[in-house]
């Protein structure tokens, strides 16, 4: 073996002990100097270091990383080598945009108590805002970036990844991306393990080379865990829950399709020649499919077709109208429409007939959905200055704002089965409208009027959950997310 091949393999064996992230620092204040140690055999790196925090305006910790431009996806199972130390030491995949301590960053803590957060700073010298996800440590983790979108997962060590959350936060194309390590006690050296560190980098993807991916999901209300039902590189839209629980229906491409509620392949429900879009229901018994849709070049009407597939039966002559509500006892249905350019709430009989005018603010009136003992009405308004979520009785009178909590676009309240909850999606005030791609929230809230609590922050908007998506049980209910992936 020749002088020339012996200095070849010592730099493969380097390049080889160095892993995916061969540089390291200190980054911000730290008490000592921090280490990196890399086991090519077991993926695993051991990140030695102090640092007071990652948090608030200023971090301090231990960092392994490589500079990479565009998508990137980081997943690591975060342990620690010794109990101990502050509750709050953490360690996890981060993206940042320099290595400086009060530098805009987007990362996954998994803490020593078991939390588990995306921490984002979105610029120099800010604040740290974070979301949390029910899932706790130990856990696998993995933080992904699609163009401006970071979202992230986590699940058991051993268990599938749950969505734990997405939303915007605008990075320069190129960034630090690697693993980081705090001790949160500057006084206090601490050692993260992170075993099986996978890196995806897919490059840079401009806007128009993007596609969509949806996710439909499921959301526990009693413990805020997701669960992933089908992803597909395609654009589907509004589930509903089968009355029986059995399965959820979705709309795409204009088509209705089912898939069980433990995942599986959808299939088609034939609805005819309608284009469908994302208004469509299912009556109490279960035996009938309200849908909205478009025949040739016509606007949006509402037809009725047997749960199973059928010829759609037109329901609303008049047109734009898009239905919203089954009436508990299948006779009436909820639709909002467009007579003489204004959007009201209408209802008709499901057997067809005269519709009935129940809403006359100036404005958008949307999204009707009847409370499941029939006596209340729930729907969007923005007759208050910005859309909120209003009530009123079956018959449309004692109208009343049901919004509470910070001012937002408020949209699309559903009943839970048991009538004790409501969950809505709400955007940030200045949206306009119910677009896609936008950071939004789903909140949760006694159907009574409390002020709601956050359950799932994701990049969505239209189609996420536009229609009734309650499980029977009310123990949780379904919708989709999106992102914008590059092409492949």
């Amino acid at each position: 073996m020749n002088s020339f091949t012996v200095c070849v393999l010592a730099a493969c064996a380097a390049m080889a002990q160095s892993g995916p992230f061969p540089e390291q620092a200190d980054v911000g204040s730290v008490g000592q100097k921090g280490s990196t140690a890399w086991d090519a055999g077991t993926k695993t790196y051991r990140l030695t270091g102090t640092g007071a925090n990652i948090w608030a305006n200023e971090d301090g910790f231990h960092y392994a990383y490589k500079q990479t431009a565009g998508d990137v996806a980081i997943s690591a199972v975060v342990e620690w080598a010794a109990a101990g130390g502050n509750a709050h030491k953490k360690a996890g995949p981060m993206l940042r945009t320099a290595l400086e301590g009060d530098a805009p960053h987007a990362s996954v803590m998994v803490h020593s108590d078991g939390l588990i957060a995306l921490q984002y700073r979105r610029v120099k010298g800010g604040p740290t805002e974070e979301v949390r996800t029910a899932v706790k440590a130990p856990a696998r983790v993995m933080l992904t970036r699609n163009g401006d979108v970071i979202s992230f997962e986590a699940g058991k060590v051993d268990g599938p990844l749950q969505p734990g959350g997405a939303l915007t936060v605008v990075l320069p194309e190129r960034v630090y991306a690697g693993l980081a390590a705090c001790s949160h006690d500057n006084g206090n050296v601490q050692t993260a393990v992170l075993r099986g560190v996978e890196l995806e980098e897919d490059g840079v993807a401009a806007a128009k080379e993007r596609v969509v991916e949806s996710t439909l999901e499921t959301v526990d209300i009693r413990t805020g865990e997701r669960r992933v039902v089908y992803r597909a590189v395609q654009h589907f839209e509004a589930p509903n829950w089968t009355p029986d629980g059995a399965a959820l229906v979705f709309n795409s491409g204009g088509k209705i399709y089912r898939i069980p509620a433990a995942g599986g392949v959808p299939q088609l429900i034939p609805t005819g020649d309608v284009r469908c879009n994302n208004d469509h229901g299912i009556s109490a018994d279960g035996q009938w499919l309200a849908i909205s849709g478009s025949v040739g070049r016509g606007q949006s009407q509402v037809y009725i077709v047997p749960m199973a597939g059928g010829e759609p039966r037109l329901l609303t002559p008049k047109m734009p109208s898009y239905w919203h509500g089954w009436s508990p006892d299948g006779k009436t249905v909820a639709y909002c429409a467009s007579r003489d350019g204004e959007y009201d709430v209408y209802t008709m009989p499901a057997a067809g007939g005269a519709e009935t005018r129940l809403t006359t603010a100036k404005g958008l009136d949307d999204g009707p959905e009847y409370s499941p003992d029939g006596t209340m009405i729930y729907f969007n308004s923005v007759r208050s200055g910005g859309m909120r979520i209003w009530g009123m009785k079956a018959d449309g009178t004692e109208q009343r704002m049901i919004s509470q909590g910070p001012e937002a676009a408020d949209w699309f309240a559903h009943f839970s089965p048991d009538g004790q909850w409501i969950t809505y999606i709400s955007y940030d005030k200045s949206v306009e409208g119910h677009p896609a791609n936008k950071d939004v929230v789903l909140n949760l809230a006694k159907a009574d009027g409390s002020a709601p609590r956050r359950l799932v922050t994701l990049f969505g908007g239209q189609g996420t959950m536009n229609v009734p998506n309650w499980a029977p049980d009310s123990t949780r209910f379904a919708f989709v997310s999106y992102r914008l992936v590059g092409k492949k």
